[in-house]
């Protein structure tokens, strides 16, 4: 018994991840879906799933809710520029605006990759292809995002340059960013472009908050090589072959992280 014990643990563990199966159906992100199975909401074939079960999605029934699990091939990837006062969820508890609202009219269930805080507006990707935006979204993908940040006060460059090197928030320094300063305003405001290649829980508002900075506006402009352009407030649109095609290349280079 030991010995075949032994064998086993050599060899690579069979199918997907569960969670990874549910998020590639499109219904919830990777970590929701880790919640809908500790909340025992899902069966693997009629019996209730745990933490670490792995499926096939060939021949293993996956339910959750009691409605059955059925991978879906029909990808959509569009850009939605969400307006502030919307949560960046597909439904909330507290009953705010969430950004699945907007997009209804597709007709397909698709959810964000990444975020962007209730006060906070821009360019969000969405889809319902788990496997790319989970490896959109995986820290060591390092995809730059651009935002365009209103202050008060006046910046300084001392400030400049420490959001530059990085600044401890919740305990970690922040990774080094790109800050350009776009123009001084009157009443002591000031424009900056900041560009982040991680992604961390309101990162930038929580960086200028450690310097005496308080974020008047901030506003995504730009994932990768993917910009926002003139897409009006609460409108979306699906990207183009291009601009996929450079998100898929990170998708691509990061998506075998995790089976």
């Amino acid at each position: 018994m030991i010995q075949n014990a032994a064998n086993n643990r050599s060899q690579p563990p069979k199918g997907v991840r569960l969670q990874k199966f549910i998020s590639e159906c499109g219904v919830a992100s990777r970590r929701k879906a880790e919640e809908l199975i500790i909340k025992g909401r899902v069966l693997v074939n009629g019996k209730p799933a745990a933490l670490g079960d792995r499926v096939n999605p060939k021949t293993d029934k996956v339910s959750i809710n009691g409605k059955r699990l059925i991978a879906d091939k029909n990808y959509v990837y569009i850009m939605l520029h969400k307006p502030r006062g919307y949560v960046t969820t597909l439904q909330d508890e507290m009953g705010r605006k969430c950004v699945a609202e907007l997009v209804s009219s597709l007709g397909v269930r698709v959810y964000p990759v990444g975020r962007l805080d209730r006060e906070s507006e821009g360019l969000l990707i969405m889809t319902n292809d788990g496997a790319f935006a989970n490896a959109l979204m995986h820290p060591s993908a390092h995809v730059p995002k651009t935002y365009r940040v209103t202050v008060r006060p006046q910046v300084t460059d001392e400030q400049i340059t420490a959001l530059c090197g990085g600044v401890m928030i919740d305990g970690r320094i922040t990774a080094p960013a790109e800050v350009h300063l776009l123009e001084k305003q009157q009443e002591g405001r000031a424009v900056l472009e900041i560009i982040l290649y991680e992604g961390r829980n309101r990162q930038i508002r929580k960086m200028c908050e450690e310097l005496g900075l308080e974020v008047a506006r901030l506003k995504r402009t730009a994932v990768g090589q993917v910009k926002l352009g003139m897409l009006k407030r609460g409108d979306f649109r699906s990207l183009n072959e291009k601009e996929l095609r450079s998100l898929q290349t990170i998708a691509k280079a990061k998506g075998a992280l995790e089976e």
